[in-house]
């Protein structure tokens, strides 16, 4: 039996979403904390979600470049599993991250383009738990709903679990899981009707595709 994508869905601004994500059968929700974003969550708003989560649901608090004292006091306060970096942090912020925030652990965002190169990544194998890879676009941290021509990913060459991210939906997971084989996947967008709010349909049509592309590769080997 071939292992199982994880799926993690981001961009959870309500309890219906979290607890429609959870019967769906994803692992993990990704929380928010960028003000800029569509689907920015409050800490208070996220904190009262997380707190009726039933178990072995992971909290992903996703953070751009943000003061790490208040990183650590969302974590804190929120109860969250995981702090997902996408903006410039460097090794140094990660590790002092991880370190004074257990058992949280840390995912690095990196934006892909052609010009990505392996040597970015080295440096974080230490101290991250997975990379978390998005497209590339000018002047947008992440989020953009895009795809990116996902072999640029085997010249990477990377040392920790992949969670593949970008332009994510029903009708290109398949073929992405297939492709890439990550560990997990990460999807926003593209099961919504609006930013910060979740489609049912969308969301279980994603999810069945996850589970025929697992079928696929097991039958591959």
């Amino acid at each position: 039996m071939g292992a199982r994508t994880r799926v993690k869905m981001c961009g959870i601004t309500n309890s219906y979403d979290a607890e429609e994500g959870v019967r769906a059968g994803v692992d993990a929700l990704g929380f928010i904390f960028v003000e800029e974003s569509p689907r920015h969550v409050s800490s208070e708003n996220a904190r009262g979600i997380i707190s009726n989560l039933p178990p072995f649901i992971d909290c992903v608090g996703v953070f751009v470049d943000r003061d790490p004292k208040e990183v650590e006091e969302i974590i804190a306060y929120c109860g969250l599993s995981y702090a997902q970096l996408h903006g410039s942090e460097e090794p140094k912020y990660c590790e002092r991250l991880a370190r004074l925030t257990a058992p949280c652990k840390v995912i690095k965002a990196f934006r892909v383009g052609s010009e990505t190169h392996e040597e970015l990544f080295g440096p974080y194998n230490d101290v991250a738990q997975g990379v978390l890879l998005d497209t590339y676009a000018k002047g947008i941290a992440g989020g953009t709903g895009m795809a990116f021509d996902w072999r640029i990913i085997d010249r990477l060459r990377l040392q920790l679990p992949l969670i593949l991210a970008g332009g994510l939906g029903p009708d290109n997971v398949r073929e992405a899981i297939r492709q890439v084989r990550p560990f997990a996947i990460d999807v926003n967008s593209g099961v919504e009707r609006t930013p910060g709010m979740k489609d049912e349909k969308k969301l279980r049509a994603f999810m069945e595709q996850v589970r025929l592309a697992d079928q696929d590769t097991s039958l591959e080997g």
